[in-house]
């Protein structure tokens, strides 16, 4: 990449493989989550995030470039990470718990990337692209207020002692 612009595609591409990557995993997590209120936040993220991927190939038309994924390697590590929790944790409640974090990670991975790339795109006069960036980033950060709500409301205390010692 010489400048700016060319890493401003580059990260495009980026985090479209991630956004790609997520709405492949969301409905899989969904389907894992025991609480009713995360199952249902996360099938309200896959919409989200369908309207995501399309600001993303509209930022992309408007450059002029195909919509083309590169992968992402920290999405890669985040969506297995998210796999072994699914697959180690024998108590629903610590499932919860555990997928949950893991998709904080996520949705903090990409505040990072859509924060960087709305900074980038102000100062290469991107100014189309500017109010798509800034909606999918209030989008994420308010995706983690609720993920925030619901870890520190009970989904983290019911995963204290596990549900065979709870009950």
């Amino acid at each position: 990449m010489k400048d700016l612009n060319e890493l401003f595609v580059h990260m495009l591409k980026d985090v479209l493989y991630a956004e790609r990557a997520i709405l492949k995993n969301l409905p899989k997590m969904a389907k894992k989550a025991d609480s009713d209120e995360l199952r249902q936040a996360f099938e309200n993220h896959v919409q989200e995030t369908e309207g995501q991927v399309e600001r993303l190939e509209q930022i992309f038309e408007q450059l002029g470039k195909a919509p083309r994924a590169v992968t992402c390697d920290a999405m890669v590590g985040l969506v297995e990470e998210a796999k072994s929790v699914m697959e180690e944790a024998k108590d629903p409640d610590v499932l919860d718990a555990g997928i949950l974090a893991a998709a904080q990670a996520v949705e903090h991975y990409e505040i990072a990337r859509y924060g960087t790339l709305l900074a980038w795109a102000k100062q290469l006069g991107l100014k189309d692209a500017v109010p798509l960036l800034e909606q999918t980033l209030e989008e994420e950060k308010n995706a983690d207020v609720l993920l925030t709500k619901l870890a520190t409301g009970k989904l983290n205390k019911e995963a204290m002692g596990g549900r065979s010692k709870a009950a």
